[in-house]
Order: C-alpha cells, then structure tokens, then sequence
C-alpha cells in the first residue's frame, strides 16, 4: 500500500467503508434471497426445478445483479453508517486535529470509492450479462415465460438498400407475415416482393416465402413475377425475434456496441433505449464517487439526532437521486433529451450538490 501513499488511518477508512459496504450487501442479499424464494417456491415446486439449478443457476446469478443493482445506495448507507459512528466517538474531531486536512482525509474514502466504481463497471459491462443470460433461461424454465411470443410492424434494414416489413412475427412456428421486401439503388426502388408470409426452414438455414409476387423495375419497364413458394437466404434470423424481456441486460459491452451498429443500420426505434444502456454502465458506476463525497460531507459533523437523522436524510436525498434519473431517462426514451446527456444529468447536478455540501462542511 506504500505506492499509494497510504497511512495507518487511512487503511483503518478504508477498512471501515468496505467492511459496512460488503456488510451492508450481505444483509440486504439475504433478505432479498428469502423474499423471492417465498414468492417462487410454488414454481420451483410445480416444474420440478432440480436443487442444484436453483442454487447455482438462479441464485449464484441473481445475488452478483441485485447487489450491483443497489451498489450506489449500499456505499451511500455503508459511507454515511460508519462515518456517522466515527463522528459521534468524536474520531473525526481527532483526525482532524492532529493536522491531517478534510481533503486529505477524503484520500481514503476515494480510494474505496475507486474499488468499488471499478467493480461495479466489471460486473455491469461483463460479469453480470452472462450470469443474467443463465439466470433468465432458467426463468424460462422453471418460472416463467419472458420471451415475446409475437412483434408486430417490423421495418428491418437487413442489409444496404435492401429492407424486409412484416406485419407480425410469431416466434412459436417462426413464420413473418404478411412479408415484403424492397431493394434500393441510390434511393430509387428496383425491386419489390410482397407475400402472404414467410416461414424460416429450420433444415435448410432459409427462408421459404409463400404465395409471392416480385415486380422489378427499370427505367424502361416492369417485370412482374409470380409464385407459390420461393427459398431465399436473408441476414435475418428467428433468433433475433425470440428476445427476453430487458434481454440487452445478457450483452456485455462489446456486445451491446455491436448490436447497436446493427440496429442502427437496421433503423430499428430502440436505438435510444440502447444508448441509455450502454451509457449507463459507465455513469452508475462514476456515482459512487458523487454519492460518497455527499455522504461523507453530511455525515461528519456530529449532531444530536446521532446516527439515524444522517441515514434518513441520506436516504432521503439517495432516493431522490434515483427517481431524478428514472425521470431524465423516461425524457430520453421520449425524445426530449439526449441519451447521453440523461443519463449523465443525475450525475452532474448531484455533483454540484456533493461539491457545495463538502465546501459547508465543518473542517
């Protein structure tokens, strides 16, 4: 630790933040794990789900996501608990006089922030989308069913020039219908097939298009061909139909980045949905350094309500940080504000905030 600069008391913080982070991680999983096997039993019961399969499929893979889902309000608490106890024993007073400044007091409480912060890119941008991946089939097995069993009005742009419509999708007999597509060249349309509809061949890696007519066009004249049944090959494949509900939580980062590029050029309408995701791995975790200069700015001036009028007003303003980002996000996903920018927002006012309540805290 010497690389780091670190001294005796900042290793006893930095001991204090992680032991009531992890602390506080070990209670709440446990009570979230109680709850929800109540709430499940009667399913695992009635499929028959092996023992083994609910512990390491389900639970192994539930615990890493819950967990990290509340990172930022677990530090938030664990920050404000421990600090609060260190004020009220008069520790800081201590600190503090013995000529060590609140700055550098900050020292070890970042350091812990930065373990955390990393840990919890880690696990969102590619631990947990293949814990989620096994977790959510075994919920598909056992518990329930969360695949989209038809989509309706897909526009696709399977390829440059080339567009696919279909008026719905059944993902249980893989058949589009109502399919059409339409070729572009240099934006005027060459080519146009319409059918009744169009079922993946399972065998043969191909689409069979039924009941089709194909009118091609020139600058001349039109060719008008007609038929029952006509097997193609398409970019497009069924699997891209049969999505979990939040399935982008299953991609890991790079993943994610490649989906949107091909929902990009696909000109999909998720696009933004996407975006938010992707920017929210790197902004959730960057909120606990913000959520622990707060908590550490309100949490270190001893008062008379002790301990638990700093965890109230802490959660108070944590839950307010939490449904302000569920609001910029609904703004995003409406069209109102930049992905990018809602997703960061949270974080920028909540900083002002952590950086004038540091400035009036006492020193």
């Amino acid at each position: 630790m010497s690389f780091l600069g670190l001294k005796k008391i900042d290793i006893y913080i930095i001991k204090k933040f992680l032991g009531s982070y992890f602390f506080a991680i070990l209670i709440i999983i446990s009570i979230a794990v109680v709850f929800d096997l109540s709430e499940k039993i009667e399913d695992f019961i009635e499929k028959s789900a092996p023992t083994k399969a609910i512990i390491f499929d389900y639970y192994l893979n539930f615990i890493p996501y819950f967990a990290n889902l509340f990172s930022s309000l677990f530090t938030f608490v664990a920050v404000i608990f421990f600090t609060s106890k260190m004020a009220y024993n008069t520790e800081i007073i201590a600190i503090l006089s013995s000529g060590v400044s609140f700055r550098r007091m900050m020292y070890p409480y970042f350091i812990s922030a930065l373990v955390i912060a990393l840990m919890s890119f880690l696990l969102m941008a590619y631990i947990i989308p293949p814990a989620n991946a096994t977790r959510k089939d075994f919920e598909y097995k056992y518990i329930r069913n969360p695949i989209r069993n038809t989509d309706k009005d897909i526009h696709r742009q399977i390829e440059p020039g080339l567009f696919v419509y279909m008026k719905s999708y059944n993902t249980t007999n893989d058949v589009g219908y109502k399919f059409s597509m339409e070729r572009f060249e240099d934006g005027v349309l060459k080519s146009k097939l319409v059918s009744d509809y169009a079922k993946w061949d399972s065998t043969l890696a191909k689409w069979t298009i039924h009941n089709y007519y194909i009118r091609d066009i020139d600058s001349l004249s039109e060719t008008i061909t007609k038929g029952s049944t006509l097997d193609t090959t398409l970019n497009l494949h069924p699997e891209e139909f049969k999505r979990y509900a939040n399935f982008t939580e299953t991609m890991n980062l790079n993943q994610l980045n490649q989906y949107i590029d091909d929902q990009r050029m696909q000109g999909a309408d998720n696009v933004v949905e996407l975006l938010i995701d992707k920017y929210s791995r790197f902004a959730y975790p960057f909120s606990t350094f913000i959520l622990t200069l707060i908590g550490v700015a309100l949490s270190s001036r001893k008062v008379r309500g002790g301990i638990g009028m700093h965890i109230g007003f802490g959660l108070l303003l944590s839950f307010s940080y939490i449904l302000f980002m569920r609001f910029t996000v609904m703004f995003a996903i409406s069209g109102s504000l930049n992905p990018l920018f809602a997703v960061w927002l949270p974080n920028m006012i909540y900083a002002v905030i952590s950086v004038f309540l540091y400035r009036i805290a006492p020193k």
